[in-house]
């Protein structure tokens, strides 16, 4: 198929979108913090001829922009937000710009940016040959602690569209049919009564007794549960010093599963262990509900269609800087042996051709999930940095502050615009990927992991 219009955009506009994706590389912000980049990302759309609102579902740094008009509305979800703790500069050995500080560990930086190049690539596409549709830019917060997309689901996003599109940045040039895991996040607290540890200690009514007796059932739940579920944590709060009883205490748990009704399942059952904990210590419990996503569903009809745009698409060219940079980066990843006597560093240290489909499943987890109950969806994959690279690692945040991310990131750009204007061309092919869906949905209806009464996080700079 042809998308010459759609390219040409994308690469007179290449450098323009490096400097962008690299203005957020350098200014990282957290998860609802994101107000540089989604300014700046709202001015570029604009500049680009696009309707913008931001601020839009009780959330400032959200982004809907809009161009053209009818039928099909096709949306590309985009992200720009970053990890705490992964500043790093771009080199080949851990080397944080700021100690501690925030940094793209997940390379959302090259994400916002890849859709960007897209919608306009689709509006190019659009112009060039005179098809009726609508291009949504959907710029989301907040994707890192995995409640964004459902927050902002919640409030009524998404429902305009009849097709969206993720991507991400990854170590290869993939897709996959396979699921990945939705989640519930909540941090349980619980309250006692605070007295001397030695001088008397039966006035005292410890809440961390309660922290670690909830750890214990929760311990012994993981025998009962199905396979696919994951249940894990950390203790926020346990105490002050061991000659006192403390008074507070809050550990924060994940519980994971590949659907939503064994996610609630868990959780409930959890909750469960918690309250008997806190009457076992004879402690108040309090839980701060975080928030849930859904796990993914990843539409065949749209993932096809990415499927036969990245053949389409040109490939990468790596230069034998780049390639020496990611062969270092390599070396010193700690899944560096595996992946040797796998035999997948036989190749070049850069994925640089298209995999077919995957059918695996995944332990991780992303609120693109919710999206995919709402309207037929895919998440595409590029090659944005070294194969061996960790997920969340500092060396994603190098890679994704050169060349490297950006090739992938352009790449990834072009394989969004020609996959969408698949579905400008044939409205069969929409209405196939809305009959797999309801297939997919058996009836069920979206219903927001997160209840009303839960606010959405504002900005903390």
């Amino acid at each position: 198929m042809n998308y010459t219009a759609a390219y040409n955009m994308i690469d007179q506009e290449a450098a323009k979108l490096t400097a962008l994706s690299d203005k957020i590389w350098e200014y990282p912000e957290t998860a609802y913090n994101e107000v540089k980049a989604c300014e700046w990302i709202a001015e570029a759309l604009k500049e680009y001829g696009f309707e913008v609102e931001t601020g839009l579902y009780g959330m400032p740094t959200s982004i809907k922009a809009t161009w053209g008009s009818g039928k099909p509305v096709i949306g590309i979800l985009g992200e720009y937000d970053a990890l705490p703790g992964m500043s790093q500069k771009v080199a080949t050995e851990k080397d944080p710009v700021v100690p501690g500080g925030a940094g793209q560990g997940c390379a959302h930086n090259l994400l916002g940016i890849t859709s960007l190049g897209a919608v306009i690539g689709m509006k190019a596409e659009l112009e060039a040959k005179g098809l009726p549709g609508t291009v949504v830019f959907y710029g989301c917060p907040g994707e890192e602690v995995l409640t964004g997309k459902s927050f902002m689901a919640r409030e009524g996003a998404f429902r305009d569209l009849d097709i969206a599109f993720s991507w991400h940045g990854s170590t290869t040039n993939t897709l996959t049919d396979g699921v990945m895991t939705g989640l519930n996040s909540a941090v349980f607290h619980f309250k006692g009564r605070t007295a001397h540890a030695g001088g008397d200690p039966h006035n005292g009514r410890s809440a961390l007794d309660a922290a670690e007796l909830m750890s214990v059932g929760a311990n012994y739940l993981r025998e009962h549960v199905t396979s696919d579920v994951r249940i894990h944590y950390m203790y926020k709060e346990a105490g002050t010093a061991p000659n006192i009883v403390p008074d507070k205490a809050a550990v924060w748990y994940y519980v994971r599963a590949f659907s939503r009704e064994a996610i609630e399942d868990t959780y409930n059952r959890l909750v469960k262990v918690a309250e008997g904990a806190a009457h076992m210590t004879e402690t108040e419990l309090e839980i701060e509900f975080l928030g849930g996503c859904y796990n993914t569903q990843n539409n065949k009809v749209v993932l096809k269609a990415a499927y036969d745009a990245m053949v389409e698409t040109q490939l990468p060219v790596y230069t034998d800087e780049e390639l020496e940079f990611a062969t270092k980066l390599n070396l010193s990843s700690p899944q560096y042996e595996a992946f040797k006597a796998a035999g997948r560093l036989e190749g070049s240290p850069i994925h640089n051709e298209v995999m077919e489909i995957q059918h695996n499943k995944g332990y991780g987890s992303t609120d693109v999930g919710d999206v995919m109950h709402i309207v037929p969806c895919a998440q595409v994959m590029t090659a944005c940095y070294n194969i061996a690279a960790p997920g969340h690692s500092w060396q994603i945040t190098s890679c994704s502050g050169m060349s490297i991310g950006h090739k992938g990131m352009l790449y990834g750009a072009k394989v969004l615009a020609a996959a969408a204007t698949k579905f400008y061309e044939d409205p069969a092919l929409v209405e196939a990927a809305k009959a797999e869906f309801a297939e997919a949905m058996k009836g069920r209806e979206y219903k927001c992991p997160i209840p009303k009464e839960i606010p959405i996080p504002q900005p903390q700079i």
